[in-house]
């Protein structure tokens, strides 16, 4: 299996969370937001993880660059992590509005990284690395996440 599909996948598998987070909220269901919302951060935190500690470093490595992509997707992963902490401030204040803004910016933001993610970087990370060996340890580093 290639990266960009590994990772779409599991890019498709946040998007949906996002998602349950996103219905539940709507519902004023705070209890059902608080769940959504931690489970979305904790394996989208998972999946930063896995790029920041494992993909981008051997792309770097094999590319001998680490100014390039893989710079930018770390700056944006930070912003995405202020955004979460940013619902879940409004999610605990029972503030719809403070979510719906905090999320719609948020959505924004992943499908332009994906975007930028899937149709860039991963093909090169793909063309750069040993797509199959990569996609297992990411795969481990994943599934370590969702097993906690």
């Amino acid at each position: 299996m290639s990266i960009i599909t590994f990772m779409r996948q599991h890019h498709s598998h946040c998007d949906e969370l996002f998602v349950a987070a996103e219905e539940a909220a709507h519902r004023k269901d705070w209890d059902a937001t608080r769940a959504a919302v931690t489970r979305f951060a904790t394996d989208i935190e998972a999946h930063f993880a896995a790029e920041e500690e494992r993909l981008f470093p051997a792309f770097e490595h094999a590319t001998g660059s680490a100014m390039g992509p893989t710079q930018m997707m770390r700056m944006e992963h930070a912003q995405m992590r202020g955004l979460l902490d940013q619902m879940s401030a409004a999610v605990t204040a029972r503030d719809l509005d403070a979510y719906a803004g905090a999320a719609e910016t948020l959505l924004v933001l992943m499908q332009q990284h994906n975007m930028k993610e899937e149709n860039i970087l991963y093909p090169m990370c793909d063309r750069a690395l040993h797509g199959d060996e990569m996609v297992n340890i990411l795969n481990q580093r994943l599934g370590a996440a969702s097993a906690t």
